[in-house]
């Protein structure tokens, strides 16, 4: 089962990439997580939205969520909502892009970490909206939110145990559920 994983930030030490990749080292038996950034990613724009006019990296991002089997964004909190550039990649994301929008009847789970007490409950609200909106499907495992991550990791990445385990069971939930789906399939 393959996994694409997006951090929400363009900072290569970010509290959400740690996260993501302690998601990789976490993953189920049998689950493979790819951690793909979003920094190669132009701006949308109208003018190259159509055939012929979609740009190498638009393509290959929605390739790459089409070959996944679901996916896990991981995203920060700016101002109460997801980071411009994530709203970036999911406005890319919802068009057909030579076929389905590849988001379209994707599972797709959320999880964030954030120094603050609530982590990223706000943006992970605003980001289940807009995915809901483009059609993507929400599994019924729940956002795993990290709040007072700063006390949870290191730059070496997430140290704290008990955010390592709720980490491993919410992993084993989105796996089992894509398993049912592609059991059901």
């Amino acid at each position: 089962m393959n996994i694409l994983a997006i951090p929400g930030s363009l900072r290569s030490g970010s509290m959400n990439r740690r996260l993501l990749n302690a998601a990789v080292d976490r993953a189920p038996e049998g689950v493979s997580i790819d951690i793909r950034g979003l920094d190669g990613l132009p701006f949308y724009n109208g003018d190259l939205d159509g055939p012929g006019r979609w740009p190498a990296e638009v393509l290959e991002f929605a390739d790459a969520i089409r070959a996944a089997d679901g996916v896990l964004i991981a995203t920060p909190e700016y101002n109460h909502v997801i980071p411009g550039v994530l709203a970036n990649a999911l406005d890319w994301a919802s068009r057909p892009l030579g076929g389905v929008p590849p988001l379209r009847g994707k599972p797709v789970a959320v999880i964030g970490a954030s120094p603050g007490i609530v982590g990223t409950a706000r943006a992970q609200d605003h980001l289940k909206f807009v995915l809901m909106t483009i059609g993507a499907q929400l599994p019924p495992v729940q956002g795993l939110l990290v709040g007072q991550a700063l006390k949870k990791m290191d730059a070496s990445g997430v140290t704290d145990e008990q955010t390592l385990s709720r980490l491993e069971l919410f992993l084993a939930a989105f796996a089992e559920s894509l398993s049912d789906r592609l059991v059901a399939a």
